[in-house]
């Protein structure tokens, strides 16, 4: 299936590691040029390294911690056209609402929901100027489970599902798509790590989070392309009519919900 990708450019947040890194290589096999940011230069440069290797698309790295003050600023002043925003920098804590100190959560929102909608207002306005562009917003499915053991993540995704849905209800007035993506767990070190903390948490053995992983769809979190594929495919043209939507790729875990 020809995406009709080539020659477009994309900006990703959260770029050095996890789905962030495993899009980076998606988008240029798919000959999309890159914009790249995150903390880490080594990591960035490293990336950058592994895709010179297999595609010739231009990628450019801007290392920046985004919940720096004028960092958006920054970032929007380096960049010029891009036909595609993937907001995807952020790891909010997890733990009830005991465990997540104040100082904690507030800067879990600040890089991923505040950062998302800085990135939405800096980025938008410089896409419709051009005649349009795709934003998709990278959220997580916490919004739709709402477990209290991951609260700070499920309020502030949900958060984000409503803002995605308000900014891109009217968006494709300026020839805007703006689309959510809300992955379940995915097999990274994200994952694993939250993972053992629960398994100390609950079990108080951290071998266990192996055993708390079973407890997925298919035995298993979801492979990184399971859910890169979905957001190339709605960064494309063949997804031209969908905005103001969440696609949900969990293999149904918020979907299991019962009366009993």
């Amino acid at each position: 299936m020809d995406l009709k990708l080539g020659g477009k450019t994309a900006l990703i947040t959260g770029a050095s590691m996890g789905i962030g890194e495993h899009l980076a290589e998606t988008f240029a096999a798919e000959g999309v040029h890159l914009h790249l940011t995150a903390r880490s230069t080594d990591k960035l440069e490293a990336l950058k390294a592994r895709i010179a290797e297999t595609s010739d698309v231009s990628v450019t790295l801007h290392p920046l911690d985004l919940t720096a003050e004028g960092a958006v600023e920054q970032l929007d002043a380096a960049i010029g056209h891009v036909d595609i925003l993937i907001n995807n920098a952020g790891a909010i804590p997890s733990g009830d609402l005991w465990d997540v100190d104040q100082d904690n959560w507030r800067k879990g929102w600040d890089l991923k929901v505040y950062g998302y909608v800085g990135m939405c207002r800096a980025f938008y306005t410089k896409m419709k100027n051009a005649g349009g562009g795709v934003i998709i917003n990278n959220i997580g499915n916490g919004g739709e489970v709402l477990d209290p053991k991951y609260i700070a993540g499920a309020s502030g995704n949900a958060s984000l599902m409503g803002f995605t849905r308000a900014l891109g209800a009217f968006s494709l007035d300026d020839n805007i798509r703006v689309v959510g993506v809300n992955p379940g767990p995915v097999d990274t070190d994200r994952i694993y790590n939250m993972l053992k903390k629960r398994a100390i948490k609950d079990h108080g053995d951290e071998s266990r989070a192996r055993d708390l992983a079973k407890g997925y769809p298919l035995e298993r979190p979801a492979h990184k392309h399971e859910v890169s594929d979905i957001i190339v495919f709605l960064s494309s043209y063949r997804s031209g009519y969908v905005s103001g939507t969440i696609v949900t790729v969990d293999g149904g875990i918020a979907s299991r919900r019962s009366i009993i």
